[in-house]
């Protein structure tokens, strides 16, 4: 496995060259951002204090390979307010250190090198080099654009075999905005286990709320993933979690032991957790409208425009919008550059019929609009 990382050339693409050198001229406005802590969005830091300062006085190393049991609590207490809710117990909770270590968790726990997972075809890309870690084969599923991205049912039946050893699905997911809203009956005649990553769940746009998966699909295996990162623009606190519904309770002793085996969550951010679901909710409040609030703008930006063809979202904070009048995405990509906005080729994301770009809505509104406008014009 060290030689297929070993393989990999780490040089700066030419897309990535241009970015350097554009950036180099200081006017570029880059609208990728996905990391809320440099575009201004701060947990209130003075919550952050005092709940952590009640943390060293009493401070003691008491691991747990499910975590925390009041952080546990106060995860199973969040999922208890979700609509519909999610019944799970704090026994159900395993804290890790982000998802991506969940991801990696649940991979080992549910295969074996040589098995294979399913993954949209269109997605963040991370899966590949965590499945790689493990020895795993992806299989792509489709999401169909014109039904807003809904899963391809019949494309899902098709990548599965007798080697499939999870599914994996974004709710809402990232960069389409789809959110799965409904029961999926080919997940049940499937039966297998799923993994739902609902890291964006409280961003909504065209739906009223991101039900949890796991509630959808009672009889189904879930496996629930989120965490601070995105939730509570925490991503240098390190903590997510995956929990279990009802029939996935059977993984969980040896999910007990596979975490016990890291114990990567760290103690204070745990100690942390209850107070950022007590205390957290106006500052999350403040970070959806900022994000619903762009995403309006662009929209309205792109209503009329003759290249721009955006789609509203159903939630998450980007946008992936398909353009006319192009068949080459990184020339596209190549071209805004040159025009002084940076945004994502749609081939980041797997393998897309037609032209997409990737735009995130977590931007700076003054920067975002900037950006938005710039676009457009680069377009006409």
């Amino acid at each position: 496995m060290a030689g297929v990382f070993a393989q990999l050339d780490l040089t700066p693409n030419r897309l990535e060259q241009a970015r350097q050198a554009r950036a180099a001229r200081g006017d570029l406005i880059d609208l990728t951002s996905s990391n809320p802590t440099a575009q201004g969005l701060l947990f209130p830091p003075e919550v952050l204090a005092t709940a952590a300062a009640a943390y060293w006085p009493a401070r003691r190393y008491r691991p747990d390979p499910r975590g925390d049991l009041a952080a546990r609590e106060a995860v199973a207490a969040y999922y208890a307010r979700r609509s519909p809710p999610l019944a799970v117990t704090p026994d159900d909770i395993f804290l890790t250190a982000s998802t991506s270590e969940a991801y990696s968790l649940l991979f080992a726990l549910l295969a074996d090198p040589g098995d294979n997972l399913l993954v949209p075809n269109v997605t963040y890309p991370l899966f590949e080099y965590l499945a790689a870690l493990r020895n795993l084969e992806l299989r792509s599923y489709q999401l169909d654009e014109e039904r807003d991205w809904r899963i391809n049912a019949r494309s899902l039946r098709r990548a599965a075999d007798e080697r499939t050893r999870a599914i994996l699905i974004v709710s809402p997911h990232n960069p389409t905005g789809a959110i799965v809203d409904r029961h999926i009956a080919t997940l049940d005649l499937l039966g297998i286990p799923v993994i739902c990553d609902e890291v964006f769940a409280p961003f909504t746009y065209g739906a009223p709320a991101t039900p949890p998966l796991a509630a959808l699909h009672s009889d189904l295996p879930v496996f629930t993933l989120n965490g601070i990162s995105k939730l509570f623009a925490l991503p240098d606190l390190k903590l997510g979690w995956i929990a279990l519904n009802r029939p996935a309770r059977v993984f969980a002793p040896r999910l007990e032991l596979l975490n016990d085996t890291l114990l990567g969550a760290n103690a204070l951010s745990q100690f942390l957790l209850p107070t950022l679901f007590a205390e957290g909710e106006p500052f999350v409040t403040t970070m959806v409208s900022r994000v619903r609030a762009n995403i309006t703008f662009a929209l309205h930006q792109f209503a009329n425009h003759p290249r721009i063809h955006a789609r509203p979202p159903a939630g998450g904070y980007y946008l992936f919008p398909a353009i006319s009048g192009w068949d080459d995405e990184e020339a596209l990509a190549l071209y805004l550059l040159e025009q002084g906005v940076f945004v994502h080729p749609g081939y980041f994301y797997g393998e897309v019929h037609g032209c997409h770009i990737m735009i995130s809505a977590l931007s700076e509104p003054a920067l975002f609009a900037a950006g938005i406008e710039r676009l457009c014009a680069a377009l006409a």
